[in-house]
């Protein structure tokens, strides 16, 4: 059995990354899904006093927050290399992730999905059109300068794969199974590179389960 193990509530985006990053490595690991009910519990807050996901686990070693699990394993097995080697490069990939937490996840993507497919499918709650609507205006700009530094190198921070795709690619993928997420993101730079990152392996082997892959 794997000495890494990922706890995750299956279709975080979260959880995804870092089993995104761990098929990029080849490295095995157990996925142990838990309920959104379970990072609550007084077991898992002795982990994650936040109480969030992914919590991970490699031997004797306990991690939690996203990024720092991604530059572990970055530290931990070096290839093939999540940070550019190249100052501006890293900067850049640093400014995206930061984007992404602070800005589109938050305000955008979790609000949107949620509404239009988390809410409905899991929680039995009804859409709030007035809440999506809020979200789109920090939408359009997120999308819009994630579409401006992309640019027209194949990932988001240069030539090859990095931290900031890893970050990214989940929550923009279930965004883009809700209509605003499309009508935001199709004809721009961003719809040629997700097409990308889902022919990859470790996006085709991450897929959301399948009550969440519904279109909202």
């Amino acid at each position: 059995m794997s000495d890494i193990v990922v706890h995750g509530v299956p279709g975080s985006p979260f959880v995804r990354s870092v089993e995104m990053g761990l098929h990029e490595k080849g490295a095995a690991y157990r996925l142990q899904a838990i309920s959104l009910g379970e990072t609550k519990s007084e077991a898992y807050l002795k982990k994650n006093p936040f109480g969030r996901v992914p919590l991970f686990e490699h031997g004797d070693f306990s991690l939690y927050e996203t990024q720092a699990i991604l530059r572990y394993l970055d530290d931990v097995f070096p290839e093939p290399p999540f940070e550019p080697a190249d100052a501006r490069a890293a900067a850049r990939m640093n400014q995206i992730i930061g984007i992404n937490d602070w800005y589109f996840f938050q305000k955008v993507a979790a609000v949107v999905v949620g509404q239009r497919i988390v809410g409905p499918a899991l929680l039995g709650r009804k859409t709030d059109e007035a809440v999506i609507a809020a979200a789109l205006p920090m939408g359009q700009t997120c999308i819009m300068e994630f579409d401006r530094l992309i640019g027209f190198e194949p990932f988001l921070a240069g030539s090859s794969l990095s931290i900031a795709d890893l970050v990214l690619a989940p929550p923009l993928d279930f965004l883009m199974a809700t209509p605003e997420g499309r009508a935001l993101i199709e004809g721009t730079r961003l719809e040629d590179w997700l097409k990308r990152m889902n022919s990859r392996p470790s996006m085709l082997a991450t897929q959301r389960p399948e009550v969440l892959r519904q279109t909202g």
